[in-house]
């Protein structure tokens, strides 16, 4: 069931977001060689106690920490380790909490040092694929036009989508109806409507959209292990268009 949210209900998705998009913006500029991920885990705990809220993923069906930290050729759902990060690496940062009742959660890909200039692209690929999802969040829009932005966009660059993951609504619960793919399936999808809160959050690979589970059964890994990236944000969309909750 779609539910959607009221101005109050929204304002305080706007403070749950804003305080992930704090904890990121601070994260991405400690990933740098020699950090672990473990170490950024820990930091991001601290910093969510500070702020009275509680981390959203540690726990949920059983995850382990308050961060996911996937590298390199990790898709998502990463765990933090001591795994020491390296120059040339990218680093996926995905976050969320609980506060007063609602739920916020983003993500974003970090350089550690100067990586290859194929990465940038990458990198600045799978963003752009993000913002244009975002641009096609309008009333009257259909589900499906965030959806063709995002595949047209990263396809036309020569890369591929992951299809066994997809964007979700957030509200009270993390993940909500409808799910928002990265791909154009069947059908336009729901007709947009002011209220809709929507997580948009394209998972880009190098190589083959295929991904598998490492035996941790969390951390996904591109099938072909080329490097993937992946940013998100939490979208409410207005009568006036779509607003980012979680901007940095």
């Amino acid at each position: 069931m779609i539910e959607l949210k009221s101005a109050q209900e929204i304002e305080i998705l706007r403070e749950c977001n804003q305080i992930v998009a704090e904890v990121l913006s601070a994260l991405k500029g400690l990933c740098v060689p020699g950090m672990t991920t473990l170490e950024l885990d820990r930091v991001a705990e601290d910093m969510t106690q500070k702020r009275k809220a509680r981390a959203a993923f540690k726990g949920y069906h059983g995850f382990p920490a308050t961060l996911c930290t996937s590298i390199n050729e990790e898709v998502v759902h990463g765990i933090p380790s001591k795994r020491v990060l390296k120059e040339g690496d990218i680093l996926k940062l995905d976050y969320g909490v609980f506060y007063r009742g609602y739920y916020g959660d983003a993500a974003l890909t970090a350089p550690v040092g100067k990586i290859s200039p194929d990465l940038e692209v990458l990198l600045q690929t799978t963003h752009r694929c993000l913002m244009l999802g975002i641009q096609n969040a309008f009333p009257g829009n259909h589900l499906s036009d965030i959806s063709a932005a995002i595949q047209t966009h990263a396809e036309i660059h020569g890369f591929s989508l992951v299809k066994e993951f997809s964007g979700h609504g957030v509200g009270k619960s993390l993940h909500e109806e409808p799910a928002v793919l990265n791909y154009v399936a069947n059908g336009r999808g729901i007709l947009l409507k002011p209220g809709l809160v929507l997580a948009i959050e394209p998972m880009v690979n190098q190589g083959t959209d295929k991904v598998v589970v490492l035996k941790d059964g969390w951390t996904v890994v591109t099938k072909d292990r080329k490097c993937s990236a992946h940013f998100e944000h939490c979208v409410a969309i207005t009568e006036d268009g779509p607003e980012i909750l979680s901007l940095m």
